[in-house]
């Protein structure tokens, strides 16, 4: 056996000692992140400006390494100051301690009000952070975090590295660090302890100080002076005193009907609860020297009122309730349902049973189709008032949405000249003839593409948001729609003109919607002014087309107005196709004509039977060029007005024709429907005329005219067409001799109103309130930015005006045709809401701190400290507690401790209001027996020395500690600097 066991005895393993382990590599790496990000050497910094960890920008960059299988973040976060000129700096740069040890004594920047927390503890203006990449990974053993600070500590004395460099341990909500600094000669250790209940000894300054000089260990006697900071604390949450200024709306009044019709204009404004949730008092003492003051556990000089420095921060209420964002957020909610009207409301509106039905679309369908039946004999309003009779039927009048009361008092405010007998019929317009207001405000529909403010759509989409907020939701919004879409077809049926929009053809600036009752209302024009025998507006085409001198610059005028009307004909006022028009000539007899003229002469003798017809006046000084008559300016026919979505539709079909040689001919008789109506009429008013005469009227620029010598030696002028006139198969010599000479009461119509109002009422109906929705939300949106304007040129906060600037740029960018995204108009909201809820911060601040109570310059003053609480994450008070502010902090203070002392002196107390008027003195205020102050909510300290360690000659290096003590909480944070070289 032994010998058996020889060999195995002889056996021995070999480690490659030039291989690196885990640890080595991870060092590697750290070294490597902190060259490429040139942290090595030396480097200082300006000294640091007062406020400067506030005011200024902080950035940090960060990168991703590994130990082993675990994964860190390195991140890199510093101050971003101007570079230091090292000229003659570099004796200095030598014995210099590192920038981060000097920091550590600087008091400019003592509890930063927003700030890194370590920036908070330590006062750092640059540092570097090692925590485990996964937000739930921590590093718990004690093991691993001395390695990891071995790890830093091996890595900083390789590179010379003198930014501190710390690593993050235990979980992550505890922010526990611990950290090295290294310079020539000297190093610092971070540390610090976290606690959940604090021992009574440690509660005090004495026991802190006790704490940091037993942790210095200084073997000089007398022990240098402590330099101490301190600040309280101090939370004000009772806020009985100061009534919420906001009463929500009278919700009950409202559903009840108790409603007039201007209330449906205005938007509801404020929020349903205080906005500030609590206020935070700091005072501060920011250079103490130990033994100039006394705090223990029996007595404490530190009183509030006398700290040589206020500070103050409100705590807002999280998400408070605002009536403005909740009505347009609610209202954006109606964009996502899916059903129709009828499916909300039940049974389908027009719904009938057996032959109804079949009445109702075989009368329907007569209205476009050629019939002997008179169009006056098909009353389309006995069909809708046959469909309401239906609604009330299936419905039931209990089961209605709306109560009549309420449905009266919308339709009411919609249509205001339906309080008279006789409804609107446009022979006098008090709406529409006002001119519209040239106000910034007033104009800005056009960039949020929604309606005037004044309009009939802007005041729709106002009581659905109403309706929808306070009266049904969505089945009263589907109910108001219905009603107005039967009021749409009413008005059009008996020529009532529709209020609250503007004459002329439809506004490509505002919504789809706001065009479509415009269009309705061009309809119910052409239709009213050919029922009455006349031209709707006969003094338009005298602008138009003569403007007085019958010289060539109304020629010019014409000329451009046809030019911008022929590129938006639409396919549908051009086509042949078979509809019933009003004395219009039949296809048949059109074509009778067309064999009849195929030449000037056989023109010229054709024309001596005809007589003129359709003549609106004389022109000034033009005559025909071969028989010498006048030439007469024709009655010509208006555009057809076309909304944006018959535009787009008109586009395609256009684009659709291709680029073929027949597709173009197809294009352009298509966009010289007008052209031809135009030459049809001017054949009439002036027979035997030639296509010279037209375009000398039409288009000047296309007749040349030039002196020259005849025969006789007389200077004559001497005209001929132009160029593009010339050419072969011109659209003009085609449409010339294709036109018949008919007037244009007896042409077919450019604009059909009848078909063009059926489209529009057909569109209304076929609406869900979720398409309705999404036309009126511009108006919505315009309504509530300019409710947020109105309410803040009142507290005049600078930082509404801000966000006021961005909804309007979003908007202006999001508001093409068909619409924006969900999350752009979500944005637009949440941007209203958060204006909303900054002004009622503004005026809760101000009724607590009763600034129309106050004299004007102090009324000024508190204004601009009540404007920075809402700009700024903290306030400085203006002469602490001995200010004019820092007066009514104090008495908020006192009244609320009486509130929480004694409910009988809470009652028996003077308001505050009325204390502020009172000028007494401090001994005036309350009763002995009541603290001011409740005890501080938190307790922070700062410890500073210089003394060497750890040796009596050593050098005298920065020693600091932290302390924050809360209710829940308490934490020690210390830097300790000790000299490497003579220890």
């Amino acid at each position: 056996m032994a010998a058996d066991s020889e060999p195995e005895s002889e056996v021995f393993e070999i480690t490659d000692f030039t291989t690196a382990s885990e640890w080595e590599r991870f060092i590697s790496k750290v070294e490597e992140v902190l060259n490429d990000w040139k942290l090595i050497g030396s480097c200082l910094g300006r000294p640091l400006e007062k406020g400067i960890f506030t005011s200024g920008i902080w950035e940090e960059r960060s990168d991703e390494i590994s130990f082993a299988d675990f994964k860190f973040s390195v991140t890199h976060h510093y101050l971003v100051q101007e570079s230091t000129d090292k000229e003659g700096k570099d004796e200095e740069l030598e014995d210099a301690i590192p920038q981060a040890m000097q920091d550590l004594l600087c008091m400019n920047n003592d509890f930063p009000p927003r700030a890194h927390c370590l920036v908070r503890w330590y006062g750092l203006r640059e540092f570097v952070v090692i925590a485990p990449a996964a937000h739930s990974d921590a590093v718990l053993s004690e093991s691993k975090c001395n390695l990891l600070l071995s790890s830093v500590s091996m890595a900083l004395g390789n590179t010379g590295c003198q930014v501190p460099l710390f690593v993050q341990i235990h979980h992550k909500w505890r922010r526990m660090y611990v950290g090295e600094c290294q310079g020539p000669g000297v190093r610092t250790d971070f540390e610090m302890v976290h606690l959940r209940k604090v021992p009574n000894q440690y509660t005090h300054l004495s026991g802190l100080l006790d704490i940091f000089k037993s942790k210095i260990g200084c073997p000089l006697t007398p022990l240098p002076p402590v330099s101490i900071a301190v600040r309280f604390t101090y939370v004000l949450q009772d806020w009985q005193q100061c009534f919420w200024p906001q009463q929500p709306p009278d919700i009950d009044a409202l559903v009840g009907g108790e409603v007039g019709g201007l209330e449906f204009g205005k938007l509801p404004f404020g929020a349903c609860e205080d906005p500030i949730s609590e206020l935070h008092l700091a005072a501060t003492w920011p250079d103490l020297t130990e033994g100039i003051i006394v705090d223990n556990d029996v007595y404490s000089d530190l009183d509030p009122i006398q700290a040589p420095h206020w500070s103050v921060r409100v705590r807002k209420a999280d998400n408070p309730q605002c009536l403005l964002g909740d009505f347009v957020t609610e209202f954006f909610k109606i964009c996502r349902r899916k059903e129709s009207s009828d499916e909300i409301l039940g049974r389908s509106t027009f719904e009938e049973e057996g032959r109804e039905i079949a009445d109702i679309t075989h009368a329907l369908s007569k209205l476009t189709e050629p019939t002997p039946v008179p169009i006056h004999k098909l009353s389309v309003s006995n069909m809708v008032h046959t469909a309401k009779k239906k609604i009330r039927k299936h419905r039931g009048v209990e089961e209605s949405p709306l109560s009549s009361d309420v449905l009266n008092a919308i339709l009411l405010f919609l249509f205001p000249d339906a309080a008279s007998e006789k409804p609107f019929n446009g022979n006098t317009s008090s709406e529409n003839s006002n001119p519209p207001p040239e106000s910034e405000d007033y104009t800005l529909y056009n960039q949020f593409k929604s309606a005037p403010s004044d309009s009939l759509t802007y005041k729709l989409a106002l009581c659905l948001c109403m309706i929808n907020f306070y009266h049904g939701g969505l089945k009263g919004v589907a109910h108001l729609w219905q009603e107005f879409v039967l009021e749409m077809r009413f008005r059009w049926e008996n020529n009532f003109l529709i209020p609250g929009l503007a004459s002329g053809p439809p506004d490509l600036r505002c919504c789809l919607l706001h065009q479509k009752l415009q269009m309705l209302n061009c309809c119910i024009e052409r239709k009213k002014a050919r029922d009455e025998g006349k031209k709707t507006s006969p003094s338009e085409n005298v602008a138009n087309v003569y403007p007085g001198d019958g010289g060539k610059a109304g020629g010019c005028l014409r000329a451009a107005e046809k030019e911008k009307g022929e590129a938006g004909k639409s396919w549908d006022s051009w086509s042949d196709s078979e509809e019933e028009f009003f004395e219009c000539l039949s296809d048949a007899e059109e074509l009778k004509g067309d064999g009849q003229e195929s030449g000037r002469k056989g023109a010229a003798k054709e024309v001596v039977n005809l007589k003129p017809e359709g003549r609106l006046h004389q022109h000034g000084r033009l005559t025909l060029l071969h028989s010498g008559e006048p030439l007469y300016i024709p009655v010509t026919q208006e555009p057809a007005p076309m909304t944006e979505d018959l535009l787009e539709e008109q586009s395609e079909v256009l684009a659709k024709l291709g680029t073929s040689a027949e597709g173009a001919h197809l294009r352009a008789r298509m966009q010289s429907a007008c052209l031809l109506s135009d030459m049809e009429s001017f054949k009439a008013a002036n027979p035997g005329c030639f296509l010279e005469d037209f375009v000398r009227w039409y288009s000047p620029r296309d007749y040349i005219e030039e002196e020259v010598t005849d025969e006789k030696g007389n200077v004559v002028l001497r005209g001929e067409l132009s160029a593009r006139m010339k050419i072969p198969s011109n659209m003009w010599v085609e449409a010339w001799e294709t036109a018949k000479p008919v007037p244009a009461r007896r042409q077919r119509r450019l604009f059909d109103d009848t078909r063009e109002a059926e489209k529009v009422l057909h569109y209304l109906a076929m609406q869900k309130p979720a398409d309705l929705s999404r036309h009126l939300l511009p108006c919505v949106i315009h309504a509530a930015v300019l409710k947020v304007k109105e309410e803040e040129s009142l507290e005049n906060v600078p930082s509404v005006q801000k966000v006021i600037k961005q909804v309007i740029a979003h908007s202006s960018k999001a508001r093409h045709f068909p619409g924006p995204e969900d999350k752009k108009l979500e944005d637009i909201i949440l941007q209203i809401t958060s204006a909303e809820a900054v002004i009622a911060r503004a005026r809760s601040l101000k009724a607590k701190f009763a600034t129309e109570q106050c004299e004007p310059e102090e009324k000024q003053d508190l204004e601009r400290f009540i404007s920075c609480l809402l700009e700024q994450p903290e306030v400085s008070v203006t002469g602490a507690g001995r200010g004019h502010a820092g007066r009514i902090i104090h008495k908020l203070f006192v009244n609320a401790q009486r509130l929480t002392e004694s409910s009988d002196e809470a009652a028996t107390m003077a308001p505050p209001d009325d204390e502020l008027k009172r000028p007494g003195g401090q001994e005036e205020r309350r009763p002995s027996s009541v603290s001011d102050f409740p005890p501080p909510a938190g307790r922070e300290l700062i410890l500073r020395a210089c003394v060497p360690r750890p040796a009596p000659y050593s050098k005298a290096l920065p020693q600091r500690l932290y302390s924050v003590l809360t209710k829940e909480d308490f934490r020690l944070a210390g830097a300790f600097s000790s000299d490497t070289s003579f220890f």
